[in-house]
């Protein structure tokens, strides 16, 4: 029997970079489709979230999340968890991989393959809106993408914006968010807000949007005029239409329909530009699937190494 793999945080990434990541995660789309199944577990106000997925083809994984809210009191992180990586073949266990690594590549390559295939390829100016962890991935899977553009971070607290640009050469914090959406040519927002931050108003000619943050029914980043000026992707209709808020309110209220949006990721060759001038949204709304996709990715790196 072959021995499992454990693959570590700085380790395993300093074998990965986002363009690669980006192919995989597209590869990943052309098996068929994934059976996808979440379970809770409440102790309080703790959790354990468990997340499946099997792609034919490619394996089984269970990604487990504990969230532990309690930990900031004592300097801990409030998430942890691994991810278990499974062959195809005969169910075997293959590898037990850092979380956080699958977590942050995941989410970010997640965004970075939408915008290679919906942004304009020179585009030059890119705004973050929030200043956290998914923040400083964001510019370092964009900065690969796009090579040549600048980044301005705009968040509630400014002393959080200004931390998190110093990191950067080329990131600069803005003052005032409408004024730095009317500039930008891709705005992302990686926020918890229940609220809508982002307005369509703001949005220029020629914009992709990427909305990464809202999670959960309640939550929203973009108010309904961002949904209505721009032609609207997702990374998945089914971790997204019925679950997260920033399809399901607006869908809810007729704002906008199911049919209004274009494509997921199982339709890639409709992941396209129509005109310079036309306003695209993608919601990225992660899933398992894509954990497993993301972590087929490492280890595959990792055994090349």
């Amino acid at each position: 029997m072959t021995t499992p793999v454990m693959i570590p945080f700085v380790e395993g990434e300093a074998r990965l970079d986002w363009l690669g990541l980006t192919d995989a995660i597209a590869a990943g789309h052309d098996l068929p489709r994934a059976e996808i199944a979440d379970s809770f577990l409440y102790r309080g106000d703790d959790t354990l979230l468990n997340r499946a997925a099997w792609i034919d083809g490619l394996g089984l994984a269970v990604k487990s999340a504990t969230i532990f809210p309690g930990n900031a009191a004592h300097g801990k992180p409030a998430v942890n968890g691994g991810v278990t990586l499974y062959s195809d073949l005969d169910g075997t266990l293959q590898a037990i991989v850092d979380f956080h690594l699958v977590t942050k590549w995941k989410t970010a390559g997640d965004s970075l393959l939408g915008a290679r295939r919906l942004a304009r390829a020179d585009s030059k100016v890119i705004v973050i809106v929030g200043a956290g962890t998914v923040a400083r991935s964001l510019v370092e899977a964009y900065s690969t993408g796009f090579p040549e553009a600048r980044f301005v971070i705009w968040n509630r607290s400014d002393e959080r914006a200004a931390s998190l640009a110093a990191e950067f050469d080329h990131v600069t914090v803005a003052p005032d968010l409408a004024g730095a959406v009317g500039q930008a040519d891709i705005v992302c927002c990686a926020t918890m807000s229940t609220t809508p931050v982002l307005r369509g108003d703001w949005l220029r000619a020629g914009t992709h949007v990427d909305l990464i943050g809202a999670y959960r029914p309640d939550m929203r980043e973009a108010d309904d005029t961002a949904l209505t000026r721009s032609r609207v992707f997702v990374d998945s209709r089914d971790t997204t239409v019925g679950h997260i808020g920033e399809m399901r309110d607006p869908i809810a209220r007729g704002v906008i329909t199911e049919a209004d949006i274009v494509a997921d990721y199982y339709d890639l060759g409709a992941f396209t530009r129509t005109s310079e001038n036309e306003i695209t949204l993608f919601k990225n709304g992660g899933g398992a699937h894509l954990d497993l996709m993301v972590s087929r990715y490492i280890l595959d790196r990792w055994q090349t190494r």
